[in-house]
């Protein structure tokens, strides 16, 4: 006689007013077509697939990771991630447990040679998803740059005058960094007269480009 694997049903909704019961009633039907008897049921509810940390997955998970699981079976791959990235590191990670996925809208098994070639597919268009982002991203600054616009965060504008008044007061350096809200290198660099503002530095930097070298 055959050992019964030991089977885990997963559902999930996004949302309160969703219900899991279709899901489940299809994943009931399909454990039991199957004749498998050991079976547990996970249901997220107003979870979203985005998410890594959802009550009933992390239950779920620790119990793969205890070898509790030897099946998984979802209703549709979606309800176990929602990104490609996402799906990608679970489904390597349930693969380095030889845990058997099935999902039954795509007919998605990881225990066939065609559920192993899905997930490697998988994995190389996560991988150009990601390499798109990145070049849609560096696309963009380059474009902001040359329009001139600020990229990451504009510092903020260091008040001589104030800083002045208040050294005179005898406050410290550090003091001074936080009621103006700079950097405490900024109003050392002041303090030790080498601070230059912003618009006299780049007035200076454009007229020593325009220099001819001897």
């Amino acid at each position: 006689m055959s050992r019964q694997p030991k089977v885990a049903i997963y559902a999930r909704v996004s949302t309160d007013e969703q219900s899991p019961d279709a899901q489940l009633l299809d994943l009931r039907e399909y454990v039991r077509l199957r004749g498998w008897e050991q079976i547990e049921e996970f249901v997220d509810v107003g979870e979203s697939g985005s998410k890594d940390s959802r009550p009933a997955w992390s239950e779920l998970l620790t119990k793969l990771r205890q070898r509790k699981i030897n099946v998984l079976v979802v209703s549709a791959i979606d309800r176990v991630g929602r990104s490609l990235a996402h799906l990608v590191r679970i489904l390597a990670e349930v693969g380095e447990l030889n845990v058997t996925l099935i999902s039954l809208r795509e007919s998605f098994d990881l225990s066939t040679a065609q559920g192993r070639m899905l997930a490697g597919l998988f994995s190389v268009l996560a991988d150009y998803e990601l390499s798109l982002i990145k070049e849609r991203t560096k696309a963009g600054m380059r474009s902001a740059r040359a329009k001139g616009k600020q990229i990451g965060p504009k510092k903020r504008y260091f008040d001589v005058k104030k800083a002045t008044e208040m050294r005179d007061r005898g406050l410290g350096q550090i003091k001074i960094a936080r009621t103006l809200g700079v950097g405490v290198g900024r109003v050392n660099a002041w303090a030790r007269d080498e601070y230059i503002p912003p618009p006299i530095r780049n007035r200076l930097h454009a007229a020593i480009n325009t220099l001819e070298p001897d």
